[in-house]
């Protein structure tokens, strides 16, 4: 059985898909750009300010399934641009402990509405 899980403090999903779907222990967060939840338009900044603003867009999917990033056991890293790796990096970073989640971290030729990053997860239900 899947539930769908949604947070009024993350942006709506664009498309036809769940912010994200609890399936069993495990919870599917789809990929978070950098929009701003009250606005939905993308945050101003540079990568670092758009990572942040992916993170805490997770953060709240998090929060709303009872969840915290320590709860992460796998995510996604979607960059415009691979120069971006080192201060995608240094964000991301800040946002768990160890032991780290799992990860890939790919360059994409673009993202939705021209975002630099683009970040998902899997987390678990303890």
């Amino acid at each position: 059985m899947k539930q769908a899980v949604s947070s009024p403090a993350a942006p709506k999903a664009i498309g036809p898909y769940s912010q994200a779907i609890r399936a069993g222990q495990l919870l599917f967060l789809s990929g978070q750009i950098p929009l701003d939840p009250a606005s939905g338009q993308l945050v101003d900044g540079d990568i670092t300010a758009q990572t942040t603003r992916v993170m805490e867009n997770l953060g709240a999917v998090l929060k709303t399934a009872g969840l915290s990033f320590d709860a992460v056991v796998r995510t996604t890293i979607f960059l415009a641009d691979m120069n971006d790796f080192a201060k995608v990096n240094e964000v991301y970073g800040t946002y768990f402990t160890a032991p780290a989640p799992a990860r890939a971290t790919v360059q994409v030729a673009q993202l939705p509405r021209g975002a630099r990053v683009e970040i998902d997860a899997i987390a678990l239900f303890a």
